[in-house]
């Protein structure tokens, strides 16, 4: 298998993302760091619509069944009007920070989720990726290849 399908593969994985695929494409397969960034950062970003729009179209299905309904109505909107004023005043820039963050349990999977429960419009749910992806990509980056090169720096000087 090619290691950009590999790449591409490994950020489609859900928890695991370009927080996964960044240091395995520069450590494990040895690819340049720069070209691991991109490929991963275009995959992660093109991740989020399809989440985001696949979730919208389960949604829609799924809410058709009375049971699922009224779960939908009671955690869904209840959560909506909830924190609908926090969302209005961080927006994208809070979700873009909730993606970004590079934790356990958050990414573009959550990420979409979380716009979906809090109203966030696809428009602006696609700006919070893609600045979420870009913060999550560059500390990853940063780590990975500072990382591998403490680590290089290490076994050097112990021979």
């Amino acid at each position: 298998m090619s290691d950009i399908l590999q790449l591409i593969i490994w950020t489609f994985i859900p928890g695991l993302e370009l927080r996964f695929s960044i240091p395995y494409g520069i450590t494990v397969l040895g690819m340049p760091w720069f070209e691991v960034v991109i490929i991963t950062f275009i995959t992660n970003i093109l991740l989020g619509p399809i989440v985001y729009i696949l979730l919208n179209q389960f949604l829609h299905i799924v809410i058709k069944i009375k049971f699922f309904n009224n779960i939908y109505e009671k955690f869904v909107i209840r959560t909506r009007k909830k924190i609908s004023d926090k969302v209005e005043k961080y927006g994208e820039f809070g979700l873009a920070l909730f993606i970004g963050i590079p934790l356990p349990g958050s990414g573009v999977y959550t990420g979409a989720l979380a716009a979906f429960i809090l109203g966030l419009d696809f428009k602006k749910f696609l700006i919070a990726t893609v600045i979420g992806v870009f913060i999550a990509g560059i500390i990853v980056t940063i780590v990975s290849v500072t990382g591998l090169e403490l680590f290089q720096f290490i076994l050097k000087t112990n021979h």
